[in-house]
């Protein structure tokens, strides 16, 4: 039965099994010492729950990925091919095993594989906008190797003509509004100008406030939906910033909840958001103390935290040697030992200097 442990747990309390690697699973909760484990009990925390109804278990547990279900890496396999990860079932696959050659590396940042989008159909909606073309073979990726752009369907050349065709009117529409708004000396425009100064007073009228409401409850998939696109038995590639152009009204809401990817979403959900946040934890502790603290105090201060940093350093070096010479074990008692003692002959010094004033 696959179970899922942490890597304090992996060290702690499974150091004789057979172990393999994975990615963070989303909202995976740790297996070690709970209802799958008849005879061992977590060293870390002993009164663990039952199994998570949340985790997931899937072919990674057991040491295979993709479709072929082969392990990684795989000895019989000579074909040089990169795996890329799902990011819905967070499973991962060979590269050539997703129905379509993906891009450059550097050209998308997420990929949801055949199943998923099968599993979640509304995103072929959004495909045919957002996605990034893959790339199209000519014969066998093993046999040729050759890779050529995917050229642009009449439909996508067709529905850019009108987005800039629509810019164009948007911006021509913009300069008329500009010219109602500006002042004349010209008595034929007076008419303009009053028509300008009306638009502007009756902004302030709850009709915005309609047209506000009215936006808000605007679905973007069913705008989506009601154009011509197209399915296909592939894998979808996806730009960095694709999430936060999925509609959020309250029946998609509604719809993600039903097919449990509420995830998608959620712009910290990504695999960029995680490198980026560990990149600031690793920043963040390489980031010295002392300094830290030093820059926080005066000049007095920081001469004296220095002296006082520069003894504890000292004695703490010669206590310590004594061991090593000995060739002994130091002991936690001999730790809270030497901190004592020093304690101590820091309160004697300080009661030696005493100040006084005229």
């Amino acid at each position: 039965e696959p179970a899922g442990i942490c890597l304090a747990c992996s060290y702690e309390c499974h150091g004789s099994h057979r172990l393999f690697e994975l990615y963070t699973k989303r909202n995976f909760r740790c297996d070690c010492g709970n209802s799958k484990f008849k005879n061992l009990q977590c060293k870390l925390l002993p009164e663990k729950g039952k199994v998570n109804s949340g985790n997931k278990y899937n072919d990674n547990f057991y040491g295979l990925y993709c479709t072929c279900k082969r392990p990684y890496p795989d000895p019989e396999d000579e074909i040089p091919d990169e795996m890329i990860q799902c990011i819905v079932c967070e499973d991962w696959f060979h590269g050539r095993h997703l129905g379509a050659v993906p891009p450059e590396s550097g050209d998308f940042h997420e990929m949801v594989c055949q199943a998923c989008m099968n599993h979640c159909h509304f995103l072929w909606a959004y495909a045919s906008q957002l996605a990034v073309p893959a790339l199209t073979k000519a014969n066998s990726l093993e046999d040729e190797g050759i890779v050529l752009k995917v050229e642009e369907s009449e439909e996508q050349k067709k529905e850019i003509k009108k987005e800039s065709g629509a810019e164009h009117q948007e911006t021509k529409e913009g300069k008329q509004m500009e010219q109602l708004n500006e002042p004349s000396t010209s008595s034929g425009s007076d008419f303009l100008n009053i028509y300008g100064y009306c638009s502007k007073f009756l902004q302030k009228f709850p009709v915005e406030t309609a047209k506000t409401t009215s936006e808000s409850s605007f679905c973007k998939l069913k705008e989506l939906q009601s154009k011509p696109f197209l399915k296909k038995d592939t894998a979808t590639f996806w730009p960095s910033n694709w999430r936060s152009k999925l509609c959020t009204c309250e029946d998609c809401l509604k719809m993600y909840s039903e097919l449990e990817v509420q995830f998608l979403t959620d712009e910290c959900d990504t695999v960029l958001a995680y490198e980026n946040k560990g990149t600031s934890d690793q920043e963040t502790e390489r980031r010295d103390p002392l300094m830290d603290t030093l820059n926080s105090m005066n000049r007095v201060q920081q001469v004296e935290l220095i002296c006082e940093y520069n003894d504890l350093k000292t004695e703490l070096t010669d206590y310590l040697r004594r061991f090593a010479d000995e060739g002994t074990v130091v002991k936690r008692e001999d730790i809270q030992h030497f901190f004592e003692e020093f304690q101590s002959r820091k309160r004697r010094r300080t009661n030696r200097m005493q100040y006084y004033c005229s």
